[in-house]
């Protein structure tokens, strides 16, 4: 298997998304921070206030994350392969154990993080997300004559994403349950899935869903909100409504940088779920849209390594880890411009976050690492994304 350069555009975009979220969270984050320092002040756990608590702690995990990116890049994948199912079985304990007295930790209102006084706190479900497409690429690998039946093909495929989902839809965390279900029916559908049965499969999803949306009162508000945004502004719409202020006070050009009146306390979360927003105050449509454009190129050039990738797993973690990027970035901006229902997503590489930076530096690594064996680009006629479905069985499996 020939080696050759990484792919340095597609290096080049995410280490510009990285410093461009250094850059925001410098700007959006110096009242969040100071509100915060304050109080440990108060507590004597710092001399004063200080207005770059969360610029300084995220600059200390891009340090950590950048030589781990590196490292992956090299990092031969078969290392991935071998250790897939360990991967993903030590992912589920971690979810399991967040219910486990004195392990999980409430953040709003979600058990997401294991916090044990000595470790730093983990949000294993952005762990998962890289386990889960580890596994699922192997299993796909195995089962490639099976993928596109019902039966041996699509109900054990759900069985094993449902493991996941049930344990994250329990803390709850439904905006990772959606990435994880788009990032698992991607790479089915590139390994040669039936497309029937995706949409099948979602249609039922949604059905059961339907019961838990309405019994939890935060998640019925979020779609109450996400249908009619003017409904109670200053209660459960009060976020969406100052993310709208905040993009549409940006215009054009932005009112400046540094500049914004919205992450004076009025956009929660403004350096991690709502930094999209904040960012459009300050830059405006023409600049913001270079962040939009950078996620253009990751889709377009990631799903290209995963077109010319030399085997199917490699091909199909490509495709997932691609998935993952893009499809989490639409989530986040979409929910900014109240285009989809309110989640707790961040922004890939660009919102501050330490199990999130982490886990995502670690995925571009593997995918800069594919990069480096994918052949020539092709025809797309010849050989598209789902390469491997001219692979299938010489007799069509019954479903």
């Amino acid at each position: 298997m020939k080696k050759r350069q990484f792919d340095t555009v597609l290096a080049l975009v995410f280490f510009g998304l990285v410093l461009s979220g250094i850059v925001m969270i410098s700007s959006v984050s110096v009242y969040e921070s100071y509100q915060l320092t304050e109080g440990m002040a108060r507590r004597g756990l710092l001399e004063e206030p200080i207005n770059s608590f969360y610029l300084w702690r995220h600059v200390w995990r891009v340090a950590l994350s950048i030589p781990l990116a590196v490292f992956m890049i090299y990092l031969p994948l078969q290392v991935w392969k071998k250790s897939a199912l360990f991967l993903f079985v030590v992912s589920l304990l971690l979810l399991i154990a967040l219910f486990l007295p004195g392990v999980g930790a409430n953040y709003g209102t979600s058990t997401s993080w294991i916090s044990v006084s000595f470790l730093p706190s983990v949000q294993p479900a952005e762990f998962v997300k890289l386990a889960l497409i580890f596994y699922l690429a192997v299993w796909m690998e195995k089962r490639q004559e099976l993928v596109q039946s019902f039966q041996y093909g699509f109900i054990p495929f759900t069985i094993l994403l449902s493991a996941v989902v049930v344990l994250l839809a329990l803390q709850p965390d439904f905006g990772s349950v959606l990435v994880i279900s788009v990032i698992a029916a991607s790479m089915f559908f590139a390994a040669g899935g039936n497309l029937f049965h995706i949409i099948a499969g979602a249609l039922m999803a949604a059905l059961m869903a339907y019961p838990i949306i309405m019994s939890k009162e935060y998640i019925r508000n979020r779609f109450m909100v996400f249908f009619d945004p003017t409904l109670d502004p200053l209660n459960i719409s009060f976020q969406i409504k100052q993310a709208l202020i905040a993009v549409g006070s940006g215009g054009l050009f932005g009112v400046g940088f540094g500049k914004s009146i919205q992450k004076f306390g009025y956009l929660p979360e403004v350096q991690g779920d709502t930094i999209f927003a904040a960012s459009a105050e300050e830059l405006g449509f023409i600049r913001i849209s270079i962040l939009v454009i950078a996620y253009l190129i990751i889709a377009y050039r990631g799903f290209r390594i995963a077109n010319n990738a030399p085997n199917r797993f490699s091909m199909l973690v490509a495709v997932g880890i691609t998935s993952w990027f893009v499809f989490q970035a639409i989530i986040n901006i979409g929910v900014n411009l109240a285009l989809l229902p309110l989640t707790g997503l961040t922004l890939p590489f660009v919102s501050y976050g330490g199990s999130s930076l982490i886990a995502n530096m670690m995925g571009a690594g593997i995918l800069l690492n594919i990069s480096r064996y994918a052949e020539q680009a092709n025809p797309v006629g010849r050989r598209g994304v789902r390469r491997t479905r001219y692979a299938q069985p010489r007799y069509r499996q019954r479903t």
